[in-house]
């Protein structure tokens, strides 16, 4: 178990960067053919297609039963048992996702989005055996594989989002495309699983393992339900009370805050094992890894909350959003933060074993969304629904930093006010370039800030040299296993 959990955490660093680096040029590529993709479907289309992808979220728990994170945290645990593992998961969810299908169905039909079940349908099975297989790579350290997926999957949705535009296709061809792409990663996934010897493929199921596992991942799909809920339920809430339009330019200022989010998520996938094999092997370094992991969160988010929310003006004339959209961004802006912040306390929570509170915090943060949503939407429309993301995000802070810290005390402050203060001088540098259209400029004034952000990090002693040596380690071990 030690010389597991000093494997997964030599190569930490280095498969965060790994993941970070090509999720970075994806979200790019993403976010571009994305806003590509809005701009010419029209705040109407674009909220119909926007409405479909927040019904999926909802119904995909159906189809995971949190099988697929119980699955990362036991196959890290327990490598030699992972092909038992993958074959008996693979099979056991096709009831799942059958179920998953005809619910889906049947929401998409009640919301007048019927047209759409077909390929959404596939979209969400594929998504579902896409993720259950990628988190083979999660759980064994293998992230040079991931990091292909992303690439790969990401060209697919591209061209067949910017074929779709030129073809002026309709909205059901978009969510078509995005199925192929998943497609092509369970694919490739299989071969590589197979063909690189990451543990394999064992193509028979273990009821009782089954059943098992159905038992203790009940919590995870709690929580994970619970958790697209209050992500998602402002759109349904929304699109009942309002008309497309309204979802559309609502959803188009969440892109680029929802493009944001794979950053906290991609280094939450990676120190997600590391966290679950110390608490079972290694309590002595769970507490200062989970205080490392909040504090890197909060030096990565705090300086896109705050430039952000000052450049709003700017991003939005760039990337072309509706001028209904920039008010939305500019408020979820301060969400950022916390959002990355939260990972550090799902990521505990989650790691230890302590699935019941996530779902308990989860759960209370819910309610907070979905009873402050149907108050305010109906009166208020989208410009509330971003105001209640914010709310909710902090309410999820203050009860994930109580329910870990009843064991795992964090000094929060402490360890982030140098952060805190280098990311306020990187705003004071970027308050020229507010009402800035060109994109050099805006470029211009994100190098100047993140130059500032860096150069204060450096002088104030942000980042220590214990944190700078935990760098350099993990690449040298990487070298060397390479």
């Amino acid at each position: 178990m030690i010389s597991l959990a000093t494997r997964l955490g030599s190569r930490a660093v280095l498969n965060t960067s790994l993941v970070m680096g090509a999720s970075i040029l994806s979200r790019l590529v993403a976010l571009v053919v994305v806003v590509r993709m809005a701009t010419y479907l029209g705040p109407t289309d674009y909220g119909r297609y926007t409405s479909m992808v927040a019904y999926s979220a909802l119904v995909s728990v159906l189809a995971d039963f949190g099988l697929n994170t119980l699955y990362t945290r036991e196959a890290a645990r327990n490598p030699e048992q992972q092909p038992t593992f993958l074959g008996t998961l693979l099979a056991g969810k096709i009831p799942l996702a059958v179920l998953a299908t005809l619910v889906f169905s049947l929401v998409l039909a009640w919301s007048n989005l019927g047209d759409l079940a077909v390929p959404a349908a596939a979209l969400l099975i594929l998504t579902t055996y896409s993720s259950l297989l990628r988190n083979t790579f999660y759980a064994l350290g293998r992230l040079e594989f991931e990091a292909v997926a992303i690439l790969v999957e990401t060209a697919i949705q591209a061209g067949g989002i910017i074929l779709g535009a030129r073809a002026h296709a309709g909205v059901a061809y978009f969510v078509g495309a995005y199925a192929v792409a998943y497609g092509f990663t369970v694919c490739y996934c299989l071969v590589v699983i197979g063909l690189f010897r990451m543990g394999g493929l064992r193509l028979a199921v273990d009821w009782r393992l089954l059943r098992s596992w159905l038992q203790l991942a009940f919590p995870f799909a709690l929580g994970s339900f619970l958790t697209n809920l209050y992500f998602k339920a402002d759109v349904p809430i929304l699109q009942h009370t309002q008309p497309f339009s309204e979802v559309g330019w609502y959803e188009f200022a969440y892109k680029p805050f929802e493009a944001l989010q794979f950053v906290p998520l991609a280094v939450q996938s990676v120190v997600y094992p590391l966290l679950g094999v110390y608490f079972r092997g290694r309590k002595d370094l769970l507490g200062p890894a989970y205080e490392r992991f909040f504090k890197v969160l909060v030096v990565l988010g705090w300086p896109l909350s705050v430039g952000t929310c000052l450049l709003t003006h700017p991003i939005g004339g760039i990337f072309h959003l509706y001028p209904q959209s920039e008010p939305a961004l500019r408020i979820l802006s301060v969400a950022i933060v916390l959002l990355f912040a939260n990972s550090a306390f799902s990521a505990m929570l989650l790691a230890t074993d302590r699935q019941g509170l996530f779902a308990w915090t989860t759960g209370i943060a819910v309610v907070i969304n979905i009873g402050l949503n149907l108050i305010v939407i109906p009166r208020f429309g989208y410009l509330a629904a971003a105001s209640t993301t914010v709310i909710t995000e902090a309410a999820f802070s203050v009860l994930g930093w109580y329910f870990v810290g009843r064991e795992f005390r964090l000094r929060w402050f402490r360890a982030t006010w140098r952060v805190l203060l280098a990311g306020l001088l990187m705003g004071v540098v970027l308050v020229p370039f507010m009402h800035v259209r060109s994109f050099h400029l805006l470029a211009l004034g994100v190098l100047c800030g993140g130059l500032v952000y860096l150069a204060a990090l450096w002088l104030l002693r942000a980042v220590s040299r214990e944190e700078m040596q935990l760098l350099i380690a993990g690449v040298r071990r990487r070298a060397q296993d390479v």
